[in-house]
């Protein structure tokens, strides 16, 4: 099990984003897995600031999803975004995945 402040992280991460513990892993992408958008990024950094009582700047909040959204894509591999643009056109119309 991890530090009590890992699970408090994840906690806020599930409650912000509305997703379950399992789906929180160190892997998962915010926007990609998680279905987070630049407002949902916003939020849960403002909730963590709330938490610890501590700022994070607008820079190190943008090179921290930067950074994991990064590292993300290269787990992923070539033809990953090409895939990730059909899905996101797919639920955006409404139709099942295929």
């Amino acid at each position: 099990m991890g530090s009590s402040v890992e699970q408090k992280v994840k906690e806020i991460i599930c409650e912000q984003l509305g997703v379950s513990e399992e789906e929180v892993t160190p892997q998962a992408s915010f926007i990609e897995d998680l279905g987070a958008d630049s407002l949902d990024i916003v939020e849960l950094v403002m909730a963590l600031e709330e938490e610890y009582d501590m700022e994070i700047s607008d820079e190190e909040a943008e090179k921290l999803n930067a950074e994991r959204e990064s590292a993300h894509a290269s787990r992923r591999g070539p033809g990953a975004s090409e895939q990730r643009s059909a899905r996101a056109a797919r639920a955006s119309s409404g139709r099942a995945p295929g």
